[in-house]
Formats: C-alpha cells, structure tokens, sequence
C-alpha cells in the first residue's frame, strides 16, 4: 500500500442541493485544481469528493438520447421532479433522495495507485470507481459485479432475476481533473425509474440496496463502507469535513470567482 499521504482526498457531505447548484460547485472546484496546474501549488492541493443528495432530477448527457425520456418536462414537474441536461458522459438517469450521489473531483495528473500506476487512464478511472461499489455491496452480502460493455454496477443474473443496475456511473475529465461520478441507489424510490430508459438499456432493470436486502438501509453506514473501499481502491487518505463545516471549506477552497474550465 502507499504512504496514506500519496493521494489526500477532502470529502465534503453537502447535504441536499440542486442538481444546477452541486453542478456549479463542482465546476469551482474543478477550476481550482486545473488552475493549480499552472504553479508548483498543485501538489500541495487535496483532491476533492462530494456527497451530495438532490431533489428529485432527471439528467441526460450530450451522447443521450432524448427519446429515453418517457414523459415531457412539464409531466416531470408535475410529479414534483426537473429535467437538467448535463455534460457528463452517459445516457438519461435519476437521481433523487435515498441515493448515495457521489462527485470525485480528482487530479488524475498527480493520482497514483496502490499499484504504483498512474491516474492517467479513465478507463481504470472508472473501473476503481465501479469497484468500490462492488466491495460496498459484498459488505452486505451482495455479490455485484459488471456486465461487458456496460458501465455501472450490476446484481444478477440471479433466482430473482436478470441483471439490474444498482449504481449508475457518469463523469467528465478535463485537463486530467474529473467531474460527476456515481448514484448508488440505497433506499431510492425505484418507481422514478419508469419515466425513463434507465442509462438508455431497455432490457434490464434498476434495483437498490434495500430492494435487494429486503430492508432499509442507513444510509450514513453504507456512505461509510464506500468511502472505506473507495479509500482502498484510490489509495487515498480521506479527510472528512463535517457537513457543518463543508460549505465554508469549500468556499475557502474553491472562491465563486474563479472562471469554469
């Protein structure tokens, strides 16, 4: 394993925000970090995670199909949720309370692995992410996993069915710093999933750690079992803010003035 110190991550709980409002967030942090790029500042700098829940939301990414929304804007509003059309990678997904939302805003740049390989790879990128679910799901007892060709997280196929996608996964890089993450569905309403083809796959299902345990979940238990295996995967030393305190520190990090990249 490395030294903890070889990959610092500030996690910052933000609590509930609008999809717009975490997406600006994320867009001041990312600046800060290519901005530091530019100077020997740049080592010195944490890496940043954001934990986020948003009101009910549908987002859709610019490679998305527009026809894998089900029901127009207004239909959307009527059941109390808004459409946002994003720039990460991906088709159209939900995310909505009872989700684990997760942004990484890493500078793959300075990244390394346990392993000792470089974070300049986003497609391992995404497999360690994707990974860190999987072990969260095997904490409960859950054996999740991949299916070829398709990003996210999978349980099945199973007596209970074929596979159903518990996380979905869509990001962004720029300059090596990504953006967006992850959505692992814990106590989610799965029904919000009918207004849409889920990430575009009409032929498999969404599912949640509590439809597959049969039970709630505490959440701030299975928020604490990702981060362990997210700190695993990342060989990161994770510096948890308080929710109290994350706001601040993120404005002290990353000032509203600073341009998007």
């Amino acid at each position: 394993m490395p030294p903890p110190e070889m990959n610092p991550v500030v996690v910052c709980p933000v609590g509930r925000m609008d999809y717009p409002a975490a997406w600006a967030l994320q867009r001041r942090v990312h600046a800060r970090l290519v901005a530091a790029k530019r100077s020997a500042a740049a080592a010195a700098l944490p890496h940043v995670l954001l934990l986020v829940e948003h009101p009910p939301v549908f987002t859709l990414g610019p490679s998305g199909d527009a026809a894998h929304v089900l029901l127009s804007e207004a239909a959307l509003a009527a059941r109390g949720a808004t459409f946002v059309r994003t720039d990460r990678g991906g088709d159209v997904t939900f995310h909505g309370p009872g989700q684990l939302v997760a942004y990484p805003i890493l500078d793959l740049d300075r990244l390394r692995y346990p392993d000792g390989g470089r974070g300049t790879d986003v497609h391992r990128y995404l497999r360690e992410l994707e990974e860190a679910v999987i072990g969260a799901c095997a904490d409960y007892g859950l054996a999740a996993g991949r299916v070829p060709g398709r990003t996210g997280v999978w349980i099945g196929p199973d007596a209970r069915g074929p596979e159903r996608k518990v996380c979905a996964f869509g990001i962004r890089c720029s300059r090596w710093v990504t953006m967006h993450g992850l959505a692992f569905n814990l106590n989610t309403d799965l029904g919000w999933f009918g207004a849409i083809v889920p990430c575009g796959i009409a032929d498999r299902g969404v599912t949640s750690l509590a439809q597959e345990l049969g039970r709630p979940v505490d959440e701030e238990e299975a928020t604490g079992r990702f981060l362990a295996h997210f700190a695993a995967q990342f060989g990161a030393s994770l510096s948890r803010r308080a929710p109290a305190e994350a706001a601040a520190w993120l404005d002290a990090f990353a000032p509203e003035a600073l341009p998007s990249v």
